[in-house]
């Protein structure tokens, strides 16, 4: 089963990151997504841009907005993902307490559904 595994930060504490700490915590998560890899967890995983750059789009009543910035304000901001292949939600919260910005963020674990299925 895919699970998705959105990692959360604040911002603020990646921006005030040191040169150095930036580039250990990158080697982390490089070094991570290989052994997901070697494992045959691996789908996808990519990092974001800071939430300054994003765009939330709404179609109500067939009239489409697009406002800058994300859809709440929120402490933590959505900082990228993994999409994992685990057996199930147990393995993948497992595989998701590795994730090195878990250290000084969180990780949302959820079941990627199909798109036929109810929720």
């Amino acid at each position: 089963m895919k699970y998705l595994c959105l990692v959360y930060c604040d911002e603020k504490l990646l921006d005030g990151m040191t040169p150095n700490d930036w580039n250990s915590l990158t080697g982390e998560c490089v070094a991570y997504g290989e052994g997901l890899r070697k494992t045959g967890h691996f789908i996808a995983g990519e990092p974001l841009h800071f939430v300054k750059t994003a765009t939330t789009v709404r179609v109500r009543a067939g009239k489409v907005t697009a406002t800058d910035g994300p859809f709440a304000e929120t402490k933590e901001q959505l900082a990228g993902f993994y999409l994992i292949e685990a057996p199930d939600q147990e393995e993948a919260v497992r595989l998701a307490s590795s994730i090195p910005p878990a250290k000084v963020g969180s990780i949302e674990v959820r079941p990627v559904r199909d798109m036929h299925e109810r929720p």
